[in-house]
């Protein structure tokens, strides 16, 4: 499942963004790849440490916190600390799947990739090139969206970075491992939450097909969560 969240930071909080990380002390991204992926890795990243990135990415992590649509998508458990990354001059990352078992930097806790996200910073316009390609079931799906948006997949599906021509893209992208490790199973939670968020306004809150319909919601969630 492939999902899309709109303007997951504000106006002033993504052209703080950007200011900010138009100075930034970009590094070769390459040193942080997979054995596999190193070589078709042409990109820069910021470091972990860097205490722009640690910054920057707990403000994404508080703008997440604060969106339903996020949180009934993803069932967090386990968030990565947000990543940031610039592709230009050619800049590209081949097609490539992420490591199934990552290890938090400075936690000593290891984290299930079950979801991957890739939260845009720079404007459509701005650069060429640059689309996600994502292989679903249904064939490679391409995104490119606007600054401040974000999209969730499946972290088994294999993707790439198209080579950027003119410009630069600048994104931030981390994983998340969820309550809910199997992906139709969490899809179904997800679509019936939305049903439940959509019949909300127009129910009275005791009215009994909707508490029926949280009813299965809340005891799916109990059969598949690992709290």
């Amino acid at each position: 499942m492939l999902i899309i969240l709109e303007s997951v930071l504000d106006g002033a909080t993504l052209a703080q963004f950007r200011q900010l990380l138009a100075d930034a002390r970009w590094q070769d991204g390459s040193a942080t790849a997979g054995t596999l992926a190193r070589s078709v890795k042409r990109n820069h990243q910021l470091a972990d440490s860097d205490p722009l990135a640690v910054r920057l990415g707990e403000q994404i992590l508080q703008a997440l916190g604060r969106n339903p649509r996020f949180i009934s998508a993803a069932l967090p458990r386990r968030i990565y600390p947000p990543k940031f990354n610039r592709y230009a001059e050619q800049g590209s990352y081949g097609v490539h799947v992420d490591s199934a078992i990552m290890g938090v930097p400075g936690s000593g806790q290891s984290l299930r990739t079950d979801l991957s996200a890739t939260l845009f910073l720079a404007e459509p316009a701005e650069y060429e090139g640059g689309e996600l390609e994502i292989e679903t079931p249904f064939g490679a799906q391409v995104v490119k969206l606007a600054a401040g948006d974000m999209v969730l997949y499946p972290s088994t599906s294999l993707h790439r970075v198209a080579p950027v021509t003119r410009g630069a893209r600048v994104a931030s992208f981390f994983w998340i491992e969820s309550m809910v490790a199997d992906e139709a199973a969490r899809s179904l939670l997800f679509d019936l939450d939305q049903a439940i968020q959509g019949l909300t306004p127009g129910l009275a809150a005791d009215d009994d097909r909707l508490l029926k319909l949280t009813s299965v919601y809340h005891n799916l969630l109990r059969r598949w969560a690992q709290a």
